[in-house]
């Protein structure tokens, strides 16, 4: 009988500096007086208050720079080339201070398969043989690469982790989703494309998933692809970064997805057999909309609800870091999962924790 999986532990990090505020009067010095008071009205409803960026930000808003080092210069923004050697350099070091989280110790000459997932850069030889040589992991673990599935890849990462165990219950996991979605700023005078950039923060989560209790049990997982929809959500290589388009539709279409499909989401079970909602906090009117189509209690996405307020939207790593709120939660509990990106797709997971 193939063995159960368990996230044993979840570490989360953050780079040191905190652009949010700085980056809403940046947006609003792109804009004209009266665009400028929308600007504020809804991001002041984001439900947001802290996001973090591993670049420092100028010491004025309204300056030349929107970076203290001067890359990103009014007129003159870095092409992908430049950005993609920034994430290079700044990557790693963020991917490190979160598996540092998990204070592995001796136990990370025992780790046996390494999954790195991330959307917002790419290099050769890249963050997985970076992680093998700052970590100290043996050189020849089992390295994979999830690339460029958006929001919803830290799910893919656990479920392929969760085969592995089941297949060698003698496996040890380690899943890094890491992300440095602040290096797309855009320089725009558009009113949309302003207000999606002021949900992105860069973050990092490790976690180490094995056949051994306690933790979190990965129960079973669920994906809806929702094709007629794909055109409103999208992730493009441009010349000058990767270019994210949010339509104001995709809490609706959710919202209708998860109407249509909470029966096989949640294995028969209503939506009140389920005692913890991990749901990746993609934006506040994304989580109203999982409220509104399950008819949660308000309080049910509280963790998803903190997350979003103090870290925004990191992409990948964002699910885990609500994941990591409910591993210190009591055992026996039931936990749904769900994650949101290009597609339309949603990923979702059925957990439990166990003491």
């Amino acid at each position: 009988m193939p063995a159960n999986a368990y996230i044993n532990r979840i570490a989360t990090a953050v780079p040191e500096h905190e652009i949010h505020q700085f980056y809403l009067r940046y947006a609003a010095s792109m804009l004209t007086a009266d665009r400028r008071r929308i600007f504020e009205r809804m991001s002041g409803l984001a439900g947001i208050e802290h996001r973090f960026s591993c670049f420092a930000p100028a010491r004025d808003p309204e300056g030349p720079s929107a970076d203290l080092a001067g890359t990103f210069k009014r007129g003159a923004f870095p092409g992908t080339a430049a950005r993609m050697a920034m994430f290079a350099e700044a990557a790693p070091v963020l991917a490190q201070k979160g598996v540092d989280g998990l204070r592995l110790g001796d136990e990370a000459s025992r780790i046996t398969h390494l999954i790195v997932t991330s959307c917002t850069g790419f290099s050769a030889p890249g963050i997985d043989l970076d992680l093998v040589q700052r970590c100290g992991l043996p050189d020849g673990i089992e390295r994979t690469m999830i690339g460029f599935m958006g929001c919803y890849a830290a799910l893919n990462g656990l479920k392929l982790a969760r085969h592995i165990v089941r297949s060698d219950p003698q496996a040890k996991v380690l899943l890094v989703n890491i992300e440095i979605c602040t290096l797309h700023i855009t320089e725009t005078a558009e009113l949309e494309k302003l207000l999606s950039f002021c949900l992105w923060g860069d973050g990092c989560a490790a976690s180490l998933i094995s056949a051994e209790p306690p933790g979190i049990e990965l129960d079973s997982f669920f994906c809806i692809v929702a094709d007629e929809r794909r055109e409103l959500m999208t992730w493009d290589i441009r010349d000058h970064g990767f270019d994210m388009f949010l339509s104001g539709q995709v809490p609706a279409a959710i919202q209708q997805a998860l109407r249509r499909n909470h029966a096989a989401i949640l294995g028969g079970r209503p939506p009140e057999a389920i005692d913890l909602w991990a749901v990746h906090p993609g934006g506040r009117s994304i989580l109203d909309a999982v409220e509104r189509a399950l008819d949660l209690d308000p309080a049910a996405l509280g963790p998803s609800r903190e997350v979003l307020r103090r870290y925004g939207n990191m992409s990948s790593p964002t699910v885990m870091f609500v994941m990591a709120e409910l591993l210190e939660k009591p055992g026996g509990l039931l936990g749904c999962g769900m994650s949101f990106g290009p597609g339309l797709t949603a990923e979702t997971m059925l957990f439990r924790t166990v003491s």
